[in-house]
Order: C-alpha cells, then sequence, then structure tokens
C-alpha cells in the first residue's frame, strides 16, 4: 500500500504554543547563534535608548524648565547637555536597530538556506510512492512559499516579539518606579488588556483561517479552469463557470469583511483604552501634582510611557498573523522532512561487479492504492540477451512492471530477481546504472546537446561521435551551428519529438547498460524520424537483455518473445507469429492498431 504522508490543508494553522515544533525551529538556529545572540544584546540597546528618552524629557522638564531655583544660564546648559544625550541615544538607537535588521536578515537567510537544501535533498531520497500520491503543486508550496513563511518569522517577528515584551516588562518597572501609586491605578486596565488581547488571538485565528480556505478555493478553481478552457468554450460553458467563481469569490469578500469587522473592532477597543489609561493619568497625576505629590516631568514622562506601551499591542494583530502562518508552514515542512522511503534500504546493498542481464519476475503482485492491484501474482524470466515485448491495452500494467524494475517501486509481494539476487538486496545506485530506459516523454536539461547525452560521464571524443553515430543523430548534429556543442532547451534550440528519441538512445548507450527498457519509445515519433529511431533502436538493443514496450509493429517483430497483458495478468506470451495464429487478445489489438493506422 501507497500512501500520501498527509498533508495539512492550506486552511491549516499552526498552533502557536506548539511547544515541540518551537524546539525543533530552534534547533536549526543553533548553528547561528551567534548571529541571534548579537541580534538580542543589540535589542537591549534599541530598548534601553526607547527607554532612556522619556526620562530624559522628565528630568529636563523637573530641572531645567519648570526649576526657577537656578539661573538661567545653568538651565539652557543643562538642556544643552539633556539634548546630546538624547541625540546619541537616538542614534546609537538607530545604529543599534539598523545593525539588527541586518544580523537577522543575513541569519534568517543562512537558515533558510539551509533547510531549503534539507528539504530538497530529502525529496531527491523519497520514493516515487512519495510523489505518485502527493501534487507537486505543494511540494514547490514546501519550498517556496512555507520556507519564505518562516524566513519572515525569523527576521520581521521574532526577536521584535522580544524587543516588545522586554520594552512592555521595563516600561512597567519603570512606572511602578517612578509613581507607584499612578501605576497601581493604571495597572486596573492590564486585565482588560489581557483579555481584548486573548480575545483578538482566537477570533483573528478563526477569521485568518477562513480567508486561507476561500483563497485556497479560488486558486483551486482558477487552476482548473484556465486548463480546462479549451473544454469550456468548445461546451460553451462560460456562464457556468463565471457563476461558480462568484459564488466563491463572494465567499472571500465575505471573509475577508468579517476579518475586517475584526481588526476594526480590536483597533479602536485598544484605543479607547489608551485614551482611558491617559485620561487616568492626566487626572490623578494632575492631583498628585496639585497636592505636591510629583512632578510635572513624571506625569509627562507618564504619557511618553504609555504611548510605548501601546505601540507594540498594535501591531500584534499582524505579528500574530505572521507567527501563525510560520508555525503551520514549519509543521508541513517538518512534516515532510519525517516522512520515510517506503523503500527499505538494505544493510549491505550488494553492487555485482559484473551484470549477466538475466531476469525474473516470480509472483509479483503491487498496487497504488490499497485493495486495487495493478498487477497480480507476475511471473515470467528473460534470459540474458533476450528481447522481451510487453503489449496490452493502456491500463493493462506495462509500464508498471517498468517502474518496479527500476525500483521506483517495491512490489507487494513477489520478487523480482537481477542475475538471481533479489532487488531489493541491491545498491538501488548500482541497479539503476545496470538497467537503462527510455520512455515516452524524454527529459532534456537545459544544456548542450553534448551534456544531455553524457550527464555528467567522461567518455572519450572518438566513442562519443560513435554513439551518435548507432543512435542516428549524424544529421541533425551536422546541421546544428555547433553541432554537439549547441544549447537546446528553453530558449534556444528545440528538437522533435523523434530527435529527443534519438537523442534518448544516445544517452543510454553512453551508459551502456546491459539491460535496457524501450517504454513506448516510438509512440510520439513522426513518420519522418520513424525509421531513424527504429534503427537506433536496433543498434541499442543488440547485444543487450531488453525489454520493450511498444504499440508499432515494427518495434514488437524485433522481439524474440511477446508478453501479452490484460487487467494485470499476464494472458498470452509466444511469438508474433504464434500469438498472431492463435487470433487471441494479441490478434485483436495488432487488428486495431492496424485500424487506426
Amino acid at each position: 500500500m501507497h500512501y500520501g504522508y498527509g498533508y495539512f490543508e492550506e486552511d491549516k494553522l499552526g498552533e502557536v504554543a506548539d511547544f515541540k515544533l518551537w524546539r525543533r525551529i530552534i534547533g536549526y538556529t543553533s548553528r547561528y547563534w551567534q548571529g541571534i545572540g548579537l541580534a538580542v544584546f543589540l535589542s537591549f540597546i534599541v530598548i534601553g535608548s526607547s527607554l532612556l528618552l522619556p526620562y530624559m524629557v522628565r528630568i529636563g522638564v523637573d530641572q531645567y524648565i519648570i526649576n526657577t531655583d537656578i539661573t538661567v544660564a545653568a538651565r539652557l546648559g543643562g538642556l544643552a547637555k539633556l539634548a546630546t544625550i538624547f541625540i546619541v541615544a537616538v542614534i546609537a538607537g538607530f545604529l543599534a536597530n539598523f545593525s539588527q535588521v541586518a544580523v537577522l536578515e543575513w541569519t534568517g537567510q543562512n537558515i533558510m538556506h539551509r533547510l531549503r537544501q534539507h528539504v530538497f535533498s530529502h525529496m531527491l531520497g523519497l520514493d516515487m510512492a512519495f510523489f505518485h500520491n502527493n501534487p507537486s503543486g505543494k511540494l514547490v508550496t514546501r519550498l517556496t512559499n512555507d520556507i519564505q513563511n518562516m524566513h519572515e518569522m525569523f527576521t520581521s517577528v521574532i526577536v521584535t516579539l522580544f524587543n516588545d515584551i522586554m520594552r512592555i516588562l521595563g516600561i512597567l518597572v519603570l512606572l511602578y518606579w517612578l509613581n507607584w501609586r499612578l501605576a497601581a491605578i493604571i495597572s486596573l486596565l492590564l486585565p482588560l488588556i489581557i483579555l481584548l488581547t486573548i480575545w483578538f488571538s482566537k477570533v483573528a485565528r478563526d477569521a485568518f483561517r477562513e480567508i486561507r480556505t476561500q483563497l485556497a478555493k479560488i486558486n483551486a478553481y482558477l487552476q482548473e479552469a484556465i486548463s480546462g478552457i479549451s473544454l469550456i468554450q468548445l461546451f460553451q460553458r462560460e456562464k457556468d463557470t463565471e457563476e461558480n467563481f462568484v459564488k466563491l469569490n463572494r465567499n472571500y469578500f465575505a471573509a475577508s469583511i468579517h476579518q475586517i469587522k475584526i481588526f476594526g473592532f480590536f483597533m479602536p477597543a485598544l484605543d479607547i483604552l489608551s485614551s482611558t489609561a491617559t485620561g487616568l493619568i492626566i487626572w490623578y497625576g494632575g492631583l498628585q501634582i496639585l497636592q505636591g505629590k510629583m512632578t510635572i516631568g513624571i506625569l509627562v514622562a507618564y504619557l511618553f510611557y504609555m504611548k510605548l506601551f501601546f505601540q507594540p499591542l498594535r501591531e500584534l494583530s499582524q505579528k500574530y498573523s505572521i507567527v501563525q502562518s510560520a508555525m503551520a508552514s514549519a509543521e508541513r515542512i517538518f512534516q515532510l522532512l519525517d516522512t520515510k522511503s517506503d523503500m527499505e534500504t538494505p544493510v549491505k546493498p550488494l553492487a555485482p561487479q559484473k551484470v549477466e542481464g538475466s531476469l525474473e519476475f516470480r509472483n509479483v503482485t503491487f498496487s497504488y492504492e490499497p485493495d486495487h492491484p495493478v498487477i497480480q501474482d507476475i511471473s515470467f524470466t528473460i534470459e540474458p540477451g533476450e528481447t522481451l515485448a510487453i503489449v496490452g491495452a493502456t491500463g493493462s500494467g506495462k509500464t508498471t512492471l517498468v517502474n518496479l524494475l527500476e525500483r521506483m517501486y517495491d512490489p507487494d509481494s513477489g520478487n523480482i530477481l537481477l542475475d538471481g539476487n533479489d532487488l531489493q538486496q541491491l545498491d538501488i545506485q548500482w541497479l539503476r546504472k545496470a538497467v537503462g530506459l527510455v520512455m515516452q516523454e524524454v527529459y532534456l536539461i537545459p544544456a548542450t546537446i553534448r551534456e544531455n547525452i553524457l550527464l555528467d560521464r567522461q567518455i572519450a571524443e572518438k566513442d562519443l561521435l560513435g554513439i551518435v553515430e548507432k543512435a542516428q543523430l549524424n544529421n541533425l548534429i551536422s546541421m546544428l551551428p555547433k553541432g554537439l556543442d549547441t544549447k537546446i532547451g528553453e530558449g534556444h534550440h528545440d528538437l522533435s519529438a523523434g530527435q529527443r528519441q534519438l537523442l534518448a538512445m544516445a544517452r543510454v548507450l553512453a551508459r551502456d547498460p546491459q539491460i535496457l527498457v524501450l517504454d513506448e519509445a516510438t509512440a510520439n515519433v513522426d513518420s519522418e524520424t520513424e525509421s531513424l529511431v527504429e534503427n537506433a533502436i536496433g543498434a541499442t538493443l543488440a547485444q543487450r537483455t531488453s525489454i520493450v514496450i511498444a504499440h508499432r509493429l515494427s518495434t514488437i517483430r524485433r522481439a524474440d518473445r511477446i508478453l501479452v497483458m490484460d487487467a494485470g495478468r499476464i494472458v498470452e506470451q509466444g511469438t508474433h507469429d504464434f500469438l498472431m495464429a492463435r487470433q487471441g487478445l494479441y490478434h485483436r489489438l495488432q487488428n486495431l492498431q492496424y485500424v487506426l493506422n
């Protein structure tokens, strides 16, 4: 059985208080503790400078502006000194804040670079069952959007949250130190502030989830509609398609308005509490001043500190959403990293020095989905140097046999043997070097023809030219401006389907595997290059154990033996003439192919 690793859907949000997840996130930061430590140190400078400024105002008001016990010159001199200290504190805070941002960006980029590389390397080692069950779009999202979400949390939130918490604690300490009675009155508002913040975090989380849910539905519908636009237009479904989108768009609009209402309540409510605190400070502070128990400077400092106190609370909504999104992304990323390959790696994998080329499928059963076997109890052998053709209708299990032979998957039951060794005991890299594969769709890298053939292998120029000749690429190479060094791929020279197949043949010949598999290699070949491909196939199959999956009669007739598959089972086998004489499924398939041609 082969399952996906159970992605969180896009509408799921992370728990900010998930301490186990936080430990894993922090584990990725341990290598960069110097940068994080420096950022924390700079935080104290930023916080200290911001907390110093209101206190400097208090000194200026009490000791120099309203103090008539000293001369005007002394008062001006004192204000000048305070102004100098004030400017130095502002510059120090600016430089510390700038340095902190730079350090956090550098640290965050390094952490995300390492994490992105780790995730990609891990994905390369997973088996095909994983990719079969997980959409490629979501896998790309893990490497792009999700890691970017975590980067934003590292650079924009974590240390700034630390700054905010330390600033709030510092302000509370200073308020009690300056005038504990006034601070005690202000503290009566703290329970309301805490309750408002808790309420907001809950309802904002639900609203944010609903927006992401509706946006995910819109994205999925848009992708489906755009990819199927030809069918929509051919069957005149434009109106229905638009009406469905109107509903989805309306739901997204409603979710967005709901979130705006929540923000619209939270911000004014916070402003009311801030204004109430300011009013209490002015009322009780003024009373204390009139009674001679407090100075005007302390009252002014209190008003400044209260402004600093409520500022981070106003930014809480944005930071909370960033952390929440990043935690959801982190959970999905770590869930991916925790995914293990279904295929077990032997403790001591075998890598024989020589490949004879005998193959045996022994009672092999396999299913992509539970309880839906694609092939059932398949058994056959191939002798060294023999060419075996496999034919059957679409969905009969032909390509699945190839996937099992290349060990893209492991069978649910039964064994596959190469020279008497079970594939599951062989080194997987050795196996894929020993078994060459030419598929219907040829993957080309954006590089030169030479690089596409060699794929980092080192071959003498004379041998490479011999491979080009066997693969029937001579004419193509001679017509290109730079021959083998002509770049192909996006933005460069393009190749036809037939030319791509010839290049794939050359690629296999460069690896020189003892076992060769052709999976519908001639399916998309145009008539002009068909004979070239057939000649290349003949040169490629020579003196190799070969499995050929094809519909074309010319390709199948080359085989020493033919297996006919239907519904995951072998129903006929023999030579072309023998099977045609039986007038069974093979005979019907060939007649159908003849009619279609």
